[in-house]
């Protein structure tokens, strides 16, 4: 009997991994946080799966589910939405499965800043302008920041910015990033991306909040904030594809001029 702790994805259900819906078909007990992954990954389960939603329920709860699918040796699939190393709060689960014995494997997926970035055409990381992505959240309910994770402190480098679970606290993360990016720059909120009611706002840091007001977002939205969202950024060509750079499949080329 094994545990898989598997990432759904943002969202749309094509957007899972083959080795997911390979799991997902064959395990005969499927745990799923109903609130974030969508109905329609089920599709691929077994007609006579034990499907359970875990959104209402507590860590004692979803473990025991486990235990009694262990006693029948039964392999249980675990979906989390993303990918389940991001904010997936899978360590407990894992610590608890540790402690019993039994044995599991993580699936990576799709996170919703990777996707965010697919529907928005852009590049996270654009040479000469920025190299670095943090992802980070701000305090919440459920988890604080540690002291040294302080928001102002990570956007000393205004690397590009993938901000969870904050939509919240927006007003006071545009107060802390003004200083630092500008005014103008770039800010996207991507609300569930990939489901059917997506809804992208692009705006700057001194734009944002009133495009974000008709709206009304509260939960699952990410922040992403950075100059690699211009639309009209200049950047210079990597060296990857430049014929007089050479690397280890391929020689460097003379230049012509």
């Amino acid at each position: 009997m094994k545990v898989y702790f598997i990432g759904a994805g943002p969202g749309a259900a094509d957007l899972i991994t083959l080795r997911a819906k390979n799991l997902i078909e064959k395990c005969p007990v499927i745990l799923y946080a109903g609130s974030l992954v969508p109905v329609e990954v089920l599709s691929y389960a077994l007609d006579n799966a034990k499907i359970i939603d875990t959104a209402s329920l507590t860590l004692e709860e979803i473990i025991q589910h486990i235990g009694e699918a262990k006693k029948t040796d039964q392999d249980v699939a675990r979906l989390h939405s993303g990918d389940p190393s991001i904010y997936g709060a899978i360590a407990e689960q894992m610590r608890c499965l540790d402690n019993l014995k039994i044995d599991y494997e993580i699936i990576p997926g799709v996170s919703s800043f990777t996707a965010a970035a697919a529907v928005l055409k852009k590049e996270l990381t654009l040479p000469s302008i920025s190299q670095t992505i943090i992802l980070t959240r701000t305090n919440g309910v459920a988890s604080s920041m540690p002291e040294k994770e302080d928001l102002k402190k990570l956007a000393q480098s205004c690397a590009t910015l993938a901000i969870y679970l904050s939509i919240k606290n927006i007003k006071s993360i545009i107060k802390t990033l003004k200083p630092l990016y500008g005014e103008t720059c770039p800010i996207v909120i991507c609300y569930r991306v990939s489901w059917p009611d997506q809804l992208i706002v692009q705006a700057t840091l001194e734009t944002i909040l009133e495009k974000l007001k008709p709206h009304k977002l509260t939960r699952t939205a990410l922040i992403l904030v950075g100059w690699v969202l211009s639309d009209d950024q200049q950047f210079t060509d990597s060296k990857l594809y430049d014929p007089t750079h050479q690397h280890l499949l391929r020689p460097a080329k003379k230049s012509i001029s």
